[in-house]
């Protein structure tokens, strides 16, 4: 083959649409991976939302699939920060949550598209070349007039949502996972002293008497799944 030729490959090559996905569960990420690998790159493939804003840094990618629950930063704080650092990528959540009150929150945060885990895998490959497009795509098993009218409404979510400060979630998040001060100030790079000062504050600020009030509020705000 001519120089000409493989010049010509390498920039077809580089016009995929790479694509990084998120999700703690290894099987749907390889399923994922699997059905795309054809059409995209997918040059990472991460299991926590701290390793997928990582990724997104360090491989700039067109879109990113993410699940909701993902570990030490869930998947609607982990896709805010990917789009702090790359305005461009494209989101495209994936979830066993029906709730279209979770459905708004994640276009609120800058999604472009929302599929449930029990699609069909056709669906998937539908809605990457939507968004892709510049389209957004819902799921067509979530009423689509349930989300418009709340993405319309001055939500209890939005308010209770804007209660805390992105630095006070990730505190609370990983906390309500069962992780201990020390470990908590390990992953966010803090002293046990201000992960402390943090908590103090969280429950000032939520009116909570207890752990488990703060696992419920994590609960509710989809910082942790029941």
């Amino acid at each position: 083959m001519d120089h000409e030729g493989v010049k010509m490959i390498a920039n077809i090559r580089r016009n995929v649409p790479k694509i990084i996905i998120a999700d703690d569960h290894t099987l749907v990420a390889e399923a994922c991976r699997k059905l795309l690998e054809v059409d995209y790159e997918i040059v990472a493939t991460v299991s926590d939302g701290r390793a997928l804003v990582r990724a997104v840094a360090e491989f700039k990618p067109h879109l990113v699939i993410v699940d909701v629950a993902m570990p030490l930063l869930n998947g609607l704080d982990a896709a805010q920060q990917a789009k702090e650092l790359m305005p461009s990528v494209k989101i495209v959540f994936l979830t066993m949550s029906h709730d279209a009150d979770l459905a708004a929150e994640a276009f609120r945060r800058g999604a472009s598209g929302f599929l449930l885990k029990t699609c069909a895998a056709s669906e998937l490959v539908v809605a990457v070349r939507e968004v892709l497009r510049g389209k957004s795509y819902l799921s067509p098993m979530i009423a689509k007039d349930t989300v418009d009218f709340l993405l319309r409404q001055d939500k209890r979510f939005v308010d209770e949502a804007d209660k805390l400060t992105e630095r006070q979630r990730e505190v609370l998040q990983l906390l309500a996972e069962g992780k201990c001060m020390k470990e908590v100030a390990a992953v966010l790079n803090l002293t046990a002293r201000t992960v402390a000062f943090h908590k103090y504050r969280i429950m000032e600020v939520l009116n909570a008497r207890s752990n488990a009030e703060l696992v419920q509020y994590a609960i509710r705000n989809h910082l942790i799944t029941a």
